[in-house]
């Protein structure tokens, strides 16, 4: 399997997951808002056809896990992508806002947390 790199880029409200992978010259994204305090909603991965099959849209998924148990932040799975993912993988339920097969909501701004 080729090597990839991730980085992660953000304008303070939006950002995303970038993977590339060495020797192909092409890029896979997820990309991500921050929706309060520690929280973020997965919005949406895509990756060209240049690096299907190459592992890059499921290492963003890894890394957005990894980076929210790091960082202390929860994800709101909207991206289709994700909840497959997730699917797979119950035990990211402690950086999920919903349980796997769960329909994931935004919360409202401004309204109270329930907890």
């Amino acid at each position: 399997m080729s090597e990839i790199t991730i980085t992660k880029e953000g304008d303070g409200r939006h950002g995303r997951y970038v993977a590339r992978v060495a020797g192909i010259d092409a890029e896979a994204e997820l990309t991500f808002t921050h929706r309060g305090p520690d929280l973020i909603s997965a919005d949406h991965t895509g990756a060209p056809d240049a690096l299907r099959g190459t592992g890059a849209a499921a290492a963003l998924v890894d890394h957005l896990i990894a980076d929210a148990r790091g960082n202390g932040f929860m994800i709101i799975p909207l991206c289709p992508y994700v909840r497959a993912r997730y699917e797979k993988h119950p035990d990211w339920q402690d950086v999920m806002t919903v349980g796997p097969g769960e329909k994931p909501r935004i919360p409202h701004r401004g309204s109270a947390s329930d907890g």
